[in-house]
């Protein structure tokens, strides 16, 4: 089994000492379900966490590959599943249908 790198150094010796995980060269003690925790939070723009079912704001026109139609700006957007990826954000516009976005370019509500 291959052991995660450390979060805090990024160290590749990091050792198993029962249920949790120490890194030799900064001391660090992390458990696995601590990592697992950290990689699963979406923020928005301003830094807030995002979870499933939230309304979200559009803060900038988006493009719509493939179309010459755009997201304008303060569309709302209901009812979010985050997914992962580089567009971590499965929703469906009103008059647009279903898309992907990021959460980068839309603010809670």
């Amino acid at each position: 089994m291959s052991l995660p790198n450390c979060p805090k150094c990024n160290s590749e010796y990091v050792y198993e000492d029962g249920n949790l995980l120490i890194c030799p060269e900064c001391a660090y003690e992390f458990s696995a379900d601590d990592l697992i925790e950290q990689e699963e939070v979406v923020k928005d723009s301003n830094g807030n966490t995002l979870m499933n079912g939230d309304t979200v704001t559009v803060i900038k026109d988006l493009k719509i590959k493939g179309t010459s139609n755009a997201v304008k700006v303060g569309t709302k957007v209901k009812n979010i599943r985050l997914v992962k990826g580089d567009h971590n954000i499965d929703c469906k516009i009103s008059g647009h249908g279903a898309m992907k976005l990021k959460s980068e370019f839309v603010k809670k509500v």
